[in-house]
Order: C-alpha cells, then sequence, then structure tokens
C-alpha cells in the first residue's frame, strides 16, 4: 500500500537529543500541494517516483493525499488518504496523521521556508525524513542549505535519496 507514511513513526528516539520543531506554522499557508525532492527510502513507499502529498482544511483536521507513480514515472498511480491533527500547545509544528485508524504517526515540520517554499519533515526517531517543496524542482543551494541544517539536527544525511520528479 502507496504511503502509509508515517504509519510506522512507532519506535523510540533512543540516544538523540530533542528533535526541535519550527517554532510555528500557518496552517492555511501550508495547505496546498508540495512535491517530495528527497526523503528517507521507507517499506511504504517502495518504487514510488512523482510523490507528491496535498494537505486541505476541513473543520477539524487536515485531509492528506499522498500520490505517487509505482515503479516508474509512467507507473500506475496510487494514492492514500489520511487525516492530520494538530498536536495541541505546538503552535501547528507537531501533527499526528492517521491513514489507517486507529494508529497515528508523528509529523514533525523542522524546517520551514519564510514564504512557505519548502519544509522539512521528520520524526524524532530519525528514521523518517522528508523534504518538500512546492514546485517539482528545488535549486542545489537551497537543497544543500536545508540538508545542512537537517544534519545539524542528528539526521543521518546519508541516508536522504532524491525522488524522481521528471514525470508526465
Amino acid at each position: 500500500v502507496l504511503l502509509m507514511t508515517l504509519l510506522s513513526f512507532f519506535g523510540c528516539a533512543d540516544s538523540y537529543p530533542p528533535l526541535e520543531t519550527v517554532p510555528s506554522v500557518d496552517v492555511n499557508r501550508y495547505m496546498g500541494k508540495w512535491y517530495e525532492i528527497a526523503s528517507f527510502p521507507n517499506s511504504f513507499q517502495k518504487g514510488c517516483n512523482c510523490t507528491t502529498a496535498e494537505y486541505e482544511l476541513k473543520d477539524d483536521y487536515v485531509k492528506v493525499t499522498n500520490t505517487c507513480r509505482k515503479d516508474s514515472i509512467n507507473g500506475k498511480v496510487e494514492q492514500a488518504v489520511g487525516k492530520a491533527t494538530v498536536v495541541e500547545g505546538s503552535n501547528n509544528s507537531k501533527l499526528k496523521v492517521s491513514f489507517f485508524w486507529p494508529f497515528k504517526g508523528d509529523y514533525w515540520i523542522i524546517d520551514l521556508a519564510d514564504d512557505y517554499s519548502y519544509v522539512a519533515v521528520g520524526h524524532k526517531s530519525r528514521k523518517y525524513l522528508w523534504i518538500l517543496c512546492r514546485t517539482p524542482k528545488m535549486d542545489d543551494k537551497t537543497y544543500t542549505q536545508i540538508v545542512e541544517r537537517i544534519e545539524k539536527k542528528a539526521f543521518d544525511i546519508t541516508k536522504l535519496k532524491k525522488t524522481i520528479q521528471v514525470c508526465p
């Protein structure tokens, strides 16, 4: 199943320092379509290309629609739809996401552009990481700067794999 995103986010943080999130997030500005630029490989995204995440604000939750093309840029389109809720007291920088009730995973916004053009999302275990952008391509300088900041948060950046976004 495509992108059981964050479902596997259960695990201990081991010896990592606490993971700092951004101070606050304007949920309305965060809504819309994001393109995956890079991520840590994980089982629920195996074979995914042209991966996107779309967020839509509902009355008391955020609808999350993850989409990818399986096994090639022309592969079958697969989607996973879930619900995200803001963690109280986090200024909207921490969410709980569920693709399969009753399981919820952590979705922590750890880096965010002032203009909401890119975001890095991670998990306190450092097992999961995504770099997303409003466009399918990100300039190398911006990408390098994000990766440098992520590395300072104790993520093993050697695991980062760029996502194919040359899509029909």
